[in-house]
């Protein structure tokens, strides 16, 4: 009845990044202060909201306020540019993001030294930017001299030491490191509850990379406990209404979804896609990974009629968040392209595969073992086609990317 299949690779949305916005001391503001603190604070509300355009507007008016009042090399630049290119990177603008970090962490370096906490945050940013697209090795060295730079200068059993602990573990599940992950989520975990207290909302977030840890490895029986710790966590510090209320209620729901438990799942999706909804709004990227969660409910049991719509719904939302072109979006159109192969919609099962392998490529380059993946995906629908002829260059395609090992 279980309907398992291999592990998914991990989530780069899972890895945790450093927004900054400096607090200055009142006696030291000034208008010009206080008219760039008002342009990050909108940016950032804006960004949480989902609403990137106008988060972008938002910092890029800080960004002129910082170059023209504060100069060049003033730290409250480095922290625009470090803002932007974290929007940046969610809507798949990876080459400016990599420029503004770079540039910010110069700025840093030279206004607050090599070992300052800020330098680590960047360093942190700039793998979780590698590990986005694919740099594994890249990104591991950022998260293991992040995790120095924060041991060092804020101490071993510091919030942001376990933030670095469970990025680095979040690359080892990724890898297929499992041992490693557990060892380092649970370290991350003891910091939390030593430094918030065990019933801290705080607490779930290596909580939540350690269920998800042990979901992926099919050892259901450790995972339920941690997701029910997650959800009475979040229901007795935020309310019953909170969209992290939601998240929980989600991995429970997937919990139960790979066990074949779909009369326990449901109900449970539902409720979150309504505490999510009603929370964030109907149009918030927020609402995405429980309507991706919820189609892939109903798929499993054969029930498309239900799943589209939710798919649809998840294309469209990342279009208008990210822009046409965005990694997001070609998850969107790989997730409803799978659908339509499922429903023998080949026609538009196929132009989904075209766009979502075009968004990819421009993304993450040829190369790429996302790039793999739609190759391989989009094979398989030739071949239900009868295209052989036609399938088997891009599966020599996959199988040379993923032999080459890029973008791993």
């Amino acid at each position: 009845m279980a309907t398992v299949g291999p592990s998914p690779r991990v989530p780069m949305t899972r890895l945790a990044v450093a927004l900054l916005c400096l607090a200055l001391s009142p006696a030291l503001v000034g208008a010009q202060d206080s008219l760039w603190e008002k342009y990050m604070a909108a940016g950032a509300e804006s960004y949480g909201k989902g609403q990137f355009a106008e988060a972008e507007k938002m910092w890029l008016a800080a960004r002129k306020e910082a170059e023209t009042s504060f100069g060049p090399d003033d730290i409250r630049l480095a922290a625009t540019l470090t803002n932007l290119a974290e929007l940046y990177r969610r809507q798949g603008k990876y080459p400016q993001a990599g420029w503004l970090l770079r540039r910010a962490l110069g700025i840093t370096k030279k206004a607050k030294g090599s070992h300052h906490p800020q330098v680590a945050s960047i360093v942190n940013n700039l793998g979780t930017l590698y590990a986005t697209t694919g740099r594994m090795d890249a990104a591991e060295r950022m998260f293991r001299r992040a995790l120095i730079l924060r041991e060092r200068t804020l101490g071993p059993d510091s919030l942001e030491v376990a933030s670095s602990l469970d990025n680095l573990a979040l690359l080892y599940h990724d890898e297929d490191h499992f041992q490693d992950a557990v060892y380092l989520h649970r370290r991350a975990l003891a910091i939390r509850e030593r430094a918030l207290g065990p019933s801290h909302p705080g607490v779930t977030v290596s909580l939540t990379h350690l269920a998800a840890l042990y979901t992926d490895l099919g050892r259901y029986a450790e995972a339920e406990p941690l997701y029910r710790r997650i959800l009475t966590i979040r229901q007795n510090a935020l309310g019953p209404d909170h969209p992290e209320v939601g998240a929980a209620l989600d991995a429970l729901a997937d919990l139960y979804r790979r066990q074949g438990k779909f009369g326990l799942a449901e109900p449970l999706f539902k409720q979150s896609l309504a505490i999510r909804e009603k929370a964030l709004g109907a149009e918030n990227p927020g609402l995405i990974p429980t309507l991706n969660e919820s189609a892939l409910f109903y798929q499993a049991q054969g029930r498309y009629a239900d799943a589209e719509p939710l798919y649809r719904r998840a294309l469209a939302i990342n279009e208008k968040a990210f822009g046409p072109n965005a990694p997001e979006v070609a998850k969107s159109l790989d997730n409803l392209a799978e659908l339509c192969r499922k429903e023998s919609k080949f026609g538009e099962a196929e132009s989904l595969y075209k766009r979502a392998l075009a968004i990819g490529e421009k993304s993450y380059g040829a190369n790429h073992r996302e790039v793999a993946a739609l190759l391989e995906n989009y094979a398989v629908l030739l071949h239900q086609m009868g295209r052989e002829q036609d399938a088997a260059p891009l599966e020599a395609r996959a199988r040379a990317i993923r032999s080459n090992g890029s973008g791993n």
